[in-house]
């Protein structure tokens, strides 16, 4: 919310090492390359940058006007000069990097979107938004080839793929997490419905465990929850933030450990 991004030492004293200063606003999303060595920001300034990780500086800036509310990197080794921005027109919009041009419009929802997770080894990518659908895109065509959405359906502002990458986690705004299949026919899995905490508002974001026993999420009131993946029964919650906690990652090495991250600035 102070238009900063700034990196944090997981281990040893927990500093923060470097602060990044540029955007005017408020920043929305964030996102680093394979190697670490750059990362994306998406700010409601309505600008993404691209910064150096390690010096600090702002190496290329990007906007066609409008607020991008989400930002990926093509996960793709060959593709890593190009990244997908979920835009506040409704619109996903592929950048170039090195030319600094647009180089695709994925333009079929009805509402801003709010999420981008790439699937099935990058070969697509998953898509949700204000319009309460979610919809699947081959890279680079720009026709959804899969849309879904049905009257019971919410908005799903928080998305994550397992680990195993067979499935993906949505946070929906009616208190649920609801997930599909993130192969083939991206079917609802009616059996994994997760529930007990409150988000309706709050775009509070989950994860799995490394092994995939659990999964997390924050909630409105500032807790956080964890579930037993296989039977959906709730394992354990617990009070980490005085307001919202809005976002929750399971460490991928010490696994006993989770980072969340609150509206109460800690």
């Amino acid at each position: 919310m102070d238009c900063r991004v700034k990196l944090w030492e997981v281990y040893n004293e927990r500093r923060c090492v470097r602060t990044y200063i540029g955007h005017k606003q408020a920043v929305r999303d964030v996102c680093f390359n394979n190697a670490g060595t750059q990362f994306l920001s998406a700010g409601y300034d309505r600008y993404v940058k691209l910064w150096d990780t390690e010096t600090g500086k702002c190496i290329g800036q990007f906007s066609n006007k409008k607020i991008a509310y989400c930002v990926k990197f093509n996960p793709d080794e060959d593709k890593q000069h190009l990244f997908v921005a979920g835009t506040s027109d409704k619109k996903i919009v592929c950048w170039d990097i090195n030319s600094n041009e647009i180089v695709q419009e994925y333009d079929r929802h009805l509402g801003a979107v709010n999420t981008i997770t790439f699937v099935d080894e990058n070969r697509r990518f998953v898509s949700t938004s204000d319009d309460k659908s979610l919809r699947v895109w081959e890279w680079d065509i720009p026709v959804d080839m899969k849309y879904i959405a049905d009257p019971t359906m919410h908005s799903m502002p928080a998305v994550t793929l397992s680990p195993n990458g067979k499935w993906l986690a949505c946070q929906s705004m009616d208190n649920k997490i609801m997930v599909f299949s993130a192969l083939n026919r991206f079917k609802l899995n009616r059996k994994k419905t997760f529930t007990g905490h409150m988000v309706a508002g709050y775009a509070c974001g989950l994860d799995f465990s490394p092994d995939m026993s659990y999964i997390i999420s924050g909630d409105a009131d500032g807790k956080v929850y964890i579930w037993d993946w296989k039977t959906t029964k709730l394992f354990s919650k617990f009070k980490a933030h005085d307001n919202v906690c809005s976002s929750v990652i399971w460490h991928p090495h010490e696994t006993s450990k989770v980072v969340s991250a609150g509206w109460d600035g800690t």
